[in-house]
């Protein structure tokens, strides 16, 4: 299995950051039973002050293949470019295999 997490900082000018932030958790977690490969989504948004991004995405997939084809399907590729890139200024992630 192989675990992609993604730290997301959200742009300072979003308005409404809890709104946007929900928004993103909804479409995401919706992608879960849709896209072969991806075994289970998890978005965080409820985080401390003291945390230095807004949103995490913790996500299983069951190998390093079915992750490769998720950055490129459709489903994916329609929420990362249609509601994520454009609300976010920074991005960090981590892959591992367990």
């Amino acid at each position: 299995m192989v675990k992609h997490m993604i730290i997301w900082k959200l742009k300072d000018d979003i308005s409404d950051k809890e709104a946007k932030k929900t928004e993103i958790k909804s479409k995401l977690e919706a992608l879960e039973g849709k896209i072969d490969g991806l075994i289970k989504m998890r978005i965080l948004t409820d985080c401390f002050d003291s945390s230095a991004g807004d949103i995490m995405m913790d996500s299983d997939f069951t190998d390093r293949e079915a992750l490769k084809a998720y950055a490129k399907d459709p489903l994916h590729v329609a929420v990362a470019d249609g509601t994520v890139r454009p609300a976010v200024m920074t991005r960090l992630s981590f892959d591992y295999e367990i």
